[in-house]
């Protein structure tokens, strides 16, 4: 079995360290991430419903996820602290 395929925290295959960005950042990298990922999925989704897997189907759905990422991006940034608010008049908070 390789090194590779090993989890080794911080070091990648190559032997070298990842650095990992200070948590100042987590407010902007986590929207970004969630947005990347479900804008994605969302934009698959309505392409393959729209025109099935034709000739096109991936020009077409990476064109939809870039444009949808483009809004969804700033606008998860904006109403994630009013989702944060409503969350805590859900859930209870932890012991």
């Amino acid at each position: 079995m390789s090194g590779c395929l090993k989890h080794t925290g911080e070091e990648g295959c190559a032997g070298f360290r990842l650095r990992k960005l200070p948590h100042r950042y987590m407010s902007f990298v986590f929207p970004m991430v969630l947005s990347l990922i479900m804008s994605c999925l969302v934009s698959g989704i309505s392409t393959f419903t729209h025109m099935g897997f034709a000739a096109g189907f991936v020009s077409s759905w990476m064109h939809s996820w870039a444009l949808s990422w483009v809004i969804a991006f700033p606008v998860l940034l904006l109403i994630l602290p009013l989702v944060r608010r409503i969350v805590a008049q859900i859930v209870a908070p932890a012991p």
